[in-house]
């Protein structure tokens, strides 16, 4: 007897920014979502901690392809933090390994201590991350009690804000370039300080050109679906070239386009000296291109064009 095929979703593109919720691995939310929209294909754009909330851009169908300037795109967070506890994740799903009981910090101490972690900064990466050593996460390693050597990172505080003050709490906005680890943020501020520190609470406001604004909960996808049905949650979904708007806009016409489709380079008007470029045929956006040495354009990652 014939063994039945296996249903395989829907074919259907575009982008949902969920508003993760605590608790949540992005894995799930990422099944999830895919399950709701009945999705054969969808990918997530860099993971958020299950302890976070706040801002996931999930990718289904063709759009998967831009995921990874999603990755690499900026990102703004509000976090708060607790002083006189240490963990060994840097936040609060981890195990205590030391604590303070008598805190005492001014709010001039930290005003002034927060200037140290803005602009460009190295971070040790904490145990507790998706960061691969040797193709392992490092977080299956912590969960055996061991501990590896790391690189230290340079990444890139744009702004750090205090939002406020009430001792052992403090309230901070952070805007960040990617592979900053708030939580080791966190853990620096506590050592500097002298008293330990941990992340209580992480909300991700921001993720590249995607805000809390045009964000959605699982339970209103759900709720929307089953009122309105597919169309309705279809509707939300937000077009791949969102995600990399920031990039110069280079129009082919159609024999242009069709070549890049063949995977050949082109001549075009208007072209950027060099770098990422994202490429329509008309008003439709068909995948990025990368400028050559000899002024062409060439496909780097394009889109099914699904006319």
């Amino acid at each position: 007897m014939a063994r039945a095929r296996r249903r395989r979703g829907r074919s259907i593109d575009g982008i949902v920014v969920l508003d993760k919720l605590k608790g949540m691995s992005s894995n799930a939310a990422l099944q999830s979502v895919k399950r709701i929209f009945d999705a054969n294909k969808a990918g997530h754009t860099g993971s958020l901690d299950p302890l976070a909330t706040g801002v996931l851009p999930l990718c289904l169908g063709e759009a998967t392809k831009v995921s990874q300037y999603l990755l690499d795109s900026n990102k703004r967070y509000q976090a708060r933090v607790k002083l006189g506890v240490r963990t060994d994740s840097g936040d609060a799903e981890g195990t205590v390994i030391s604590s303070c009981d008598d805190v005492e910090v001014s709010l001039a101490q930290v005003e002034q201590l927060l200037s140290r972690f803005k602009g460009e900064i190295e971070q040790l990466p904490p145990m507790y991350s998706a960061l691969k050593v040797n193709g392992v996460p490092l977080y299956k390693m912590a969960r055996k009690g061991l501990t590896v050597e790391r690189e230290r990172r340079v990444v890139t505080v744009f702004s750090i804000d205090l939002l406020g003050f009430d001792q052992p709490f403090i309230d901070l906005e952070i805007f960040c370039s990617k592979g900053t680890y708030i939580r080791t943020i966190a853990d620096d501020i506590g050592e500097a300080l002298g008293c330990g520190a941990h992340i209580i609470e992480l909300r991700r406001l921001q993720a590249g050109s995607f805000d809390l604004e045009e964000s959605i909960t699982l339970e209103q996808l759900e709720s929307r679906k089953q009122q309105f049905g597919l169309e309705a949650i279809d509707e939300l979904l937000i077009d791949a070239d969102r995600a990399v708007e920031d990039l110069p806009e280079v129009i082919l016409p159609a024999i242009s386009a069709s070549c890049i489709r063949q995977g050949q380079p082109v001549l075009a008007q208007h072209l950027p000296a060099d770098g990422l470029v994202r490429l329509y045929e008309e008003e439709q956006f068909i995948g990025i291109g990368s400028i050559e040495d000899d002024g062409r354009v060439a496909p780097r990652r394009l889109l099914v064009n699904k006319r």
